[in-house]
């Protein structure tokens, strides 16, 4: 039922109708091509209407059968005459065998000799051959029909990926002198303004322009809480507009927003392939010449060994043999099994980049977490100032504050939303950020610092304050070569992070938090939420070196961060998990798993959507292999029919099917 070669970009839709590529193509080709042609007949969400079309040829390819059946078995009329019998069952035969034959020919004519398309054909027509018309339809029947079934199982997997697809508008309305006109989105330029109605999908990322708007963000985070935006906040294509009308300016191109990049990270997840999806299709080009050549042993050697051998019970065997070695259950049910365990993951916010990554995850040992903006907020507050007194407190904030405005990190929107604006310019020469430690700046000609106590230690600051006894993420601050004092910060610690580290308690995984932050702050989280392991203090090659620890204790790891500034880490693990990956492109490209709504419970969900679909494709391949050896067997043995046959084969296929649409009804 499927096209094993990769490079074969030719098939039909089971019932006539020629479409794109085998099954594993349909189901791995981009679906970029869904989102262009709404109305792609073999893609669509599919009516009544295209549902019946589908059907069609084997309606009357069944109805052509069951009658033939009839006249010869029950009326048995005179005119029911021997030629006739025979065109009636090639009329039968044509409407679902003709786009077989076809397909076999391409795929020859491409260099795929044996294909199972080949292998029906040669099955349908022996039996044609000897005489048995009835089985020689219902193999290619009953193949047809799985066709459909299959067809329609490749459209339910897609369903959350398309419901994704579809979050971005075709248009978008533009206020161009001040009038509203309708345009295409993809024609809308940055500093175009867009009016949005009550209702409305955002088209484009932009800055709300308007003073608030409240939006629905469910299509990009799976968060259905509604979220309020305030003036001067970015605002992501794929949003729904809840309330007034709102205006937003467009600051980033069509191509570039980031549903755009969330959109290629989707359609690209299935380009890479799973161990177990690589050995299969390799599997498959070895077993099927082997059967053929099987099936040809099975009915000639027969004739130098058998006493009594009849060429036409041979055949029939061989035949049989054929249709039942069909390698499809397999080929079809591993491809679509990891497709589902992506859909499924999409549909809870959680973007894999390739079902590779579902097989790894299922294995993961340790979680590796970031503390900042994955077990916490993220949004710091301060919580004391300490300047001692031969300073002035308020100018050393002004020069904290005009230093800090040099960061992106929230330590610095939390030093700045404290401080406030001010008018007040601080001149700022040789400005240079300390990887993990903080920053350093000359003002008025002499060296100002404001980082951790490493970067104290580092410059040869004494200060006379006991770290360990301050909870709070501290900051440091030296001017002149002299401690001037220092500030602290909290964060909080998020709602479902601790549902997080029980989940992974109980799947037996280890926890471990590396982290930049103080020893004492990172102590103090992880002993909070149970975490195994803690440390604090880190470089980024401090956080390399610990998961290389790890890794020497041969445990599968993965690391869940931002996935910019901890790349070498992400890049080190076995899987790196972005949180919230619409916060930044980076993430998106560094990351092996992006988790879209920041929440750390969906770390357990990611994990356990692998190892139900790991556990899915194996049940398939353990089925179709034991149903295979045993109807094989009594087939090369003359105890199995042509029917028994096609039955176990579609029969398996269908079963396969079946068991992974079920990971599209779990809950995780």
């Amino acid at each position: 039922m499927i096209n094993t070669n990769p490079n074969h970009k030719h098939t039909y839709d089971a019932l006539g109708k020629m479409t794109c590529c085998s099954l594993e193509e349909k189901i791995n080709a981009k679906t970029e091509h869904i989102h262009k042609d709404g109305d792609d007949e073999h893609d669509h969400s599919g009516g009544s209407e295209s549902l019946f079309k589908m059907f069609l040829p084997a309606i009357i390819s069944l109805a052509l059968l069951l009658a033939a059946i009839v006249l010869e078995n029950y009326v048995k009329p005179e005119w029911f005459t021997s030629w006739l019998r025979i065109v009636w069952y090639i009329a039968a035969y044509i409407p679902v065998g003709l786009p077989v034959m076809k397909e076999a020919f391409e795929s020859i004519t491409k260099g795929e000799i044996f294909s199972e398309f080949l292998l029906m054909c040669i099955a349908t027509i022996g039996a044609f051959a000897i005489g048995e018309y009835p089985e020689g339809v219902a193999v290619m029947l009953f193949y047809a029909v799985g066709e459909v079934f299959q067809t329609l199982a490749v459209r339910r997997a897609k369903a959350n990926i398309k419901t994704l697809l579809d979050q971005r508008p075709d248009e978008v309305t533009i206020l161009e002198n001040h009038q509203p006109k309708i345009i295409k989105a993809e024609d809308a330029k940055i500093g175009d303004i867009i009016q949005l109605k009550s209702g409305e999908k955002l088209g484009l990322d932009g800055e709300l322009l308007s003073d608030t708007a409240s939006f629905n963000t469910a299509a990009l985070t799976g968060e259905s809480k509604p979220d309020t935006k305030t003036k001067g906040e970015t605002v992501l294509a794929g949003m729904i507009n809840l309330n007034t009308v709102a205006q937003v300016t467009v600051t980033v191109a069509y191509t570039d927003s980031k549903l755009s990049k969330i959109l290629e990270l989707v359609q690209s997840a299935t380009a890479q392939k799973a161990p177990t999806e690589l050995f299969i299709r390799k599997f498959a080009k070895i077993y099927t010449p082997i059967v053929v050549f099987l099936a040809v042993a099975i009915c000639l050697l027969p004739y130098f060994f058998v006493d009594g051998y009849v060429f036409k019970e041979w055949l029939y065997r061989s035949l049989i043999f054929l249709v039942i070695s069909c390698p499809c259950a397999l080929v079809i049910s591993i491809p679509l099994g990891y497709f589902g365990g992506i859909g499924a993951a999409s549909k809870n916010g959680i973007l894999f980049k390739g079902s590779n990554f579902l097989d790894i995850i299922a294995n993961i040992q340790n979680v590796v977490m970031d503390k900042t903006g994955t077990m916490t907020e993220g949004v710091f507050k301060v919580q004391e100032v300490v300047i001692k007194s031969e300073f002035d407190k308020d100018e050393i904030l002004l020069m904290v504050n005009a230093l800090e405005t040099q960061s992106t990190h929230p330590v610095a929107t939390a030093i700045q939303e404290h401080v406030g604006n001010t008018q007040t310019e601080i001149a700022l020469t040789n400005v240079e950020e300390i990887a993990g430690q903080g920053l350093k700046a000359n003002i008025k000609g002499k060296e100002f610092l404001v980082g951790n106590l490493k970067l104290m230690d580092k410059y040869n600051i004494a200060y006379d304050i006991d770290p360990n006894t301050i909870v709070y993420t501290l900051i440091a601050i030296a001017y002149d070569k002299k401690f001037a004092g220092y500030i602290t910060i909290a964060d909080k610690i998020k709602e479902d992070a601790q549902e997080a580290v029980d989940k992974l308690h109980s799947m037996n995984i280890k926890t471990t938090m590396l982290s930049g932050d103080k020893n004492s702050v990172v102590q103090y989280v992880a002993k909070s939420l149970s975490i195994d392991n803690a440390f604090g203090d880190l470089l980024p090659e401090d956080k390399v070196n610990k998961i290389k620890e790890i890794k020497d204790r041969k445990e599968t790891v993965a690391f869940v961060g931002d996935g910019v500034n901890d790349a070498p880490v992400v890049a080190l693990s076995n899987v790196g998990i972005a949180m919230g990956g619409l916060g930044s492109d980076a993430t998106i490209e560094t990351a092996d798993v992006v988790i879209q709504d920041d929440k750390p419970s969906k770390i357990a969900m990611a994990i356990n959507i692998g190892k139900q679909t790991k556990r899915i494709v194996w049940q398939n391949i353990t089925l179709a292999f034991a149903v295979k050896v045993i109807v094989l067997t009594l087939g090369a043995g003359g105890l199995a029919t042509m029917w028994e046959a096609v039955f176990a084969d579609v029969g398996v296929a269908l079963l396969a099917i079946l068991n992974v649409i079920r990971i599209q009804k779990m809950k995780f």
